[in-house]
């Protein structure tokens, strides 16, 4: 079994360092099983990849901020002999908004996985919610060290409890000296010590301990304190010695200043032991419960040593059943008499240190490299296992969330859906939009359609009513209104337009009674005679697919049919004008709702069957996959700088909805006219962008809320969830639930083989 870890690595001076280095070697001393050739993929906490001289197993190291290193790292554990990876995770070693920019590498990984989880927060933000829940979807397993973190897991991130593995912090597999040095130095000799190590940062109490040693001196005046480690390097950059230096003036001021001493290095496993069996008394005194896991406190468990803390989460585990004294936050006078009260009584501190090492015996390295050695290869059969029965269908309804008006609901009020929201709240200062309420009206249709929506129903008159009070007199329509019902343009985008004359040819085609059909098509031919003045692509798009719908419900209008072939004229030429070489594209540029000008001459050619709009249509369709859909997962043009002709690469950020709904049209649309599978393999994984398959590997629909983020970022997502990116997910999602349900019967009818079929 060759292992693949990835984490922080000695030297840098790291408790997570630490921990994957005792891990390996914990893990490599099964020699039977475990390869010699196991590695280390390093993480850098600096954009210097020579900032750490790294032993020989550190095969890769990746810079925390460098986005592309994680990507690299990824395809180096791919095309190496690694058959398993573990990952430590610790948000702040990896780079990104709450570590993010680890879930590319994971999500590209072609090895097993086993993550351990040092920290499981009680309260997380959405940023670490969901980076820790797409994280234990891509684990095979996943470690945790104590129970409450098991009940975390499965009560706040929704972990299956059958996928997590308690495995207790490991501690060094030493026994104390005859002879400790440590005893004879100057600050434990012919001493009472009472000792904390470990990185120094204010979160670890220290000025509590500093505060109890006047009550504590005054019974014992030979007590000395000590202070194992350095200072935190993010404290350092932030702001120099000043805690520590604040610790040196309270200790003087409260006039213990020689009972005090701090040793400021990283020491190794062998003199933190010495340390730990030096002294009489060890004390973790954070300052508050959220601790998951210390592997100090295991440390000194693990030596046997009396052991006192406050009681955060990992402390009332370990220290159970009098393994350990327990003290509350920031109680000095707490602490000062469970302190004077052990130094009274050597039997009561001894028998503190026997049941610390009875149970530290346990914990110890080799014993939990055992364990993990079985749950690796677990891992690896069951990885192998799936591997070889394949077959997954193209289009999972399981992994699809249940569908859900809420956040729609939420957005819309008696004059239409509001425009822009803050997070999932409606933002009513930017006031409402023409093309949010077209949209609005083309999911009402479709949710009414698919499952006899009420609740889509009753909304569906709003939007119309909207799309009626924005259209002008001359039959042309403004497109923002005011919160207060002000109209804030005199005429709207052609964008705007377009949009709107698809979703009342839709409705049209699609209406569940004739008064709403009837009311659609007053407004429809009211626009008519602004169709000749259209000179965008996009509106003249927008505008085609209405087209086109309106002629599914009047095939023998003539007129209309006309209007649709003139409009087509325009995005041929432009395609015809622009296509050159290797670009095959309708403009210079790839910008944005870029697959809007593939599907409108789809649409084109199903109604007057133009051999050459097929061809424009598929031939720039590809195209656009080659660019977009290339890595396995959709990567739209980003809104930062898009794609141009004349050459640069093609902006990734800021990706936007509109573009995946597009996308999931475009294909959904191919297929109906092929009704080759690709295409819907191809509908399906633009779909999943919405659910995490992107270049972050981090969704933008929100499970809680039933909206979808209004972008993807390069630090992660635009957490504000507004009608745009909402609407395009529903609406992509009942298109895939569309496809899934009206192309059934004729899979099942066709000439596919039984394993073709299942497949869908």
């Amino acid at each position: 079994m060759k292992i693949a870890y990835i984490s922080s690595y000695p030297p840098r001076e790291c408790g997570i360092a630490t921990f994957n280095n005792n891990l390996l070697k914990a893990i490599g001393s099964n020699k039977k099983t475990v390869s010699e050739d196991s590695f280390v993929v390093a993480m850098n906490d600096s954009d210097s990849l020579d900032e750490y001289e790294y032993p020989k197993e550190v095969k890769y190291v990746i810079r925390q901020e460098n986005q592309k290193d994680y990507i690299r790292a990824a395809d180096y554990i791919n095309t190496s002999i690694a058959d398993v990876c573990i990952l430590e995770h610790e948000y702040g070693i990896y780079g990104g908004e709450s570590g993010v920019y680890i879930l590319p590498l994971i999500a590209r990984l072609q090895k097993p996985l086993i993550t351990i989880f040092h920290t499981i927060l009680k309260d997380p933000n959405y940023m670490q919610l969901t980076v820790l829940r797409e994280i234990a979807k891509h684990s095979s397993r996943i470690i945790v060290m104590s129970h409450r973190a098991v009940g975390f897991l499965t009560s706040i991130y929704g972990i299956p409890f059958d996928k997590i593995q308690l495995i207790e912090h490991g501690v060094p597999d030493l026994e104390p000296k005859d002879v400790n040095p440590v005893k004879n130095t100057l600050a434990f000799k012919n001493k009472k010590v009472l000792f904390t190590f470990g990185l120094i940062s204010r979160n670890k109490g220290l000025e509590t301990v500093i505060e109890a040693l006047p009550k504590i001196v005054a019974k014992n005046p030979d007590v000395m304190y000590v202070i194992l480690g350095t200072t935190h390097p993010g404290v350092i950059r932030n702001s120099g010695e000043e805690y520590r230096d604040g610790l040196k003036k309270l200790a003087r001021k409260l006039n213990v200043e020689d009972n005090l001493t701090f040793i400021n290095k990283f020491v190794s496993e062998e003199e933190l032991f010495d340390y730990l069996t030096a002294c009489d008394m060890y004390i973790t005194p954070y300052l508050n419960e959220a601790q998951i896991t210390s592997g100090t406190l295991s440390y000194a468990v693990g030596a046997g040593t009396a052991v006192l803390s406050t009681p955060y989460w990992h402390a009332q585990e370990l220290l159970a059943d009098h393994r350990g004294r327990l003290f509350d936050f920031k109680d000095t006078d707490g602490l000062a008499e469970i302190v004077n009260e052990l130094f009274e009584s050597d039997e009561k501190l001894n028998q503190l240190r026997a049941n610390a090492y009875e149970y530290g015996l346990h914990l110890r390295w080799p014993t939990t490299g055992e364990v993990f050695v079985d749950v690796l290869t677990e891992a690896i059969s069951k990885f192998l296992s799936e591997k070889e029965t394949g077959n997954k269908p193209i289009i999972d309804p399981d992994m699809m969330p249940a569908f859900s008006l809420a956040h729609i609901q939420r957005l819309t009020d008696d004059t239409g859906i509001v425009q822009h929201a803050k997070y999932g709240i409606p933002n009513l200062k930017e006031g409402y939009c023409l093309d949010d309420n077209s949209r609005a009206l083309i999911l009402t249709i479709l949710a009414y359609q698919q499952n006899k929506s009420k609740a889509a129903l009753d909304l569906l008159p709003i939007y119309l009513s909207y799309i009626q009070y924005m259209q002008c007199d001359d039959g042309n329509f403004r497109n923002f209104l005011s919160f207060k019902r002000e109209y804030l343009d005199e005429v709207g985008t052609e964008d705007s337009f377009g949009r709107t004359i698809w979703s009342l040819g839709y409705l049209i085609n699609n209406a569940p009674n004739n008064s709403y059909r009837e009311f659609a098509k007053e407004l429809f031919l009211k626009s008519i005679p602004h169709f000749k003045n259209l000179t965008h692509l996009r509106g003249i798009a927008n505008t085609m697919i209405g087209l086109t719908h309106f002629i599914n419900a009047h095939p023998y209008d003539e007129h209309i049919k006309s209007q649709l072939d003139q409009l087509a004229e325009p995005l041929k030429a432009a395609y015809r004008a622009n296509k050159e070489g290797h670009w095959n594209w309708f403009e210079n540029k790839l910008t944005y709702d870029n697959a809007i000008l593939p599907l409108a001459l789809m649409y084109h050619y199903e109604i007057s069957k133009d051999p050459e709009s097929r061809e424009i249509a598929f031939e720039s369709l590809e195209y656009l996959t080659q660019k977009t859909l290339i890595k396995g997962y959709l990567n739209p043009v980003g809104n930062d700088g898009w794609l141009y002709k004349d050459g640069g690469e093609m902006a990734i950020y800021d990706q936007q909805a509109i573009e995946t709904m597009g996308m999931v049209m475009v294909y959904f649309k191919a297929y109906e006219i092929t009704r080759d599978l690709t295409y819907i393999k191809q509908m399906y994984l633009s779909y999943q962008w919405f659910l995490g398959e992107n270049s972050l590997h981090i969704p933008l629909y929100d499970y809680e809320t039933k909206g979808c983020a209004d972008g993807l970022q390069t630090y992660g997502v635009n957490r504000n969830q507004g009608a745009e990116s909402t609407l395009a997910y529903w609406i992509s999602h009942l298109i895939v639930l569309k496809a899934l349900e009206s192309e059934y019967e004729f899979i099942q009818s066709s000439d596919l083989t039984a394993a073709q079929k299942q497949t869908f």
